[in-house]
């Protein structure tokens, strides 16, 4: 398989962990909307009346400090680096966005999926919180 057709494969929603995220909320916090287009970066999740957003972000694709995010591809290195500072830099702004319109944001990191009691907690605490 080329490396186009495996990047064309990656899928920009309905992730494997933002599926999981969801299905906790289900239990904890029904009533959340989808890729809201109308707001800043499109969150995974939102809850507009409460203003609050939720990202599920790919360890790999937004640079985490993780085991994963910090693998860095052999091949065209300087192109991925970039790439991956430049959505960095996004998700940054995105954050600001959010904090100048008053909503609360939560990021949720793919690795972070792997502790299902640790990860409902913390969903669990951001959703109740005012």
């Amino acid at each position: 398989m080329e490396r186009s057709d495996v990047m064309r494969a990656v899928k920009g929603r309905d992730t494997k962990p933002e599926l999981f995220v969801r299905r906790l909320l289900r239990d904890i916090a029904p009533g959340y909307r989808l890729c809201r287009r109308d707001l800043p970066g499109a969150p995974d999740i939102s809850y507009i009346g409460r203003k609050k957003a939720i990202f599920v972000h790919g360890c790999f694709w937004h640079g985490h400090d993780c085991k994963r995010g910090a693998r860095a591809p052999k091949a065209n290195a300087d192109y991925w680096r970039q790439k991956i500072a430049r959505n960095a830099l996004r998700d940054e702004a995105h954050l600001k966005n959010y904090a100048a319109m008053g909503w609360r944001v939560l990021v949720v990191w793919e690795c972070e999926t792997r502790d299902e009691a640790a990860l409902t907690e913390r969903l669990r605490a951001f959703v109740a919180s005012p």
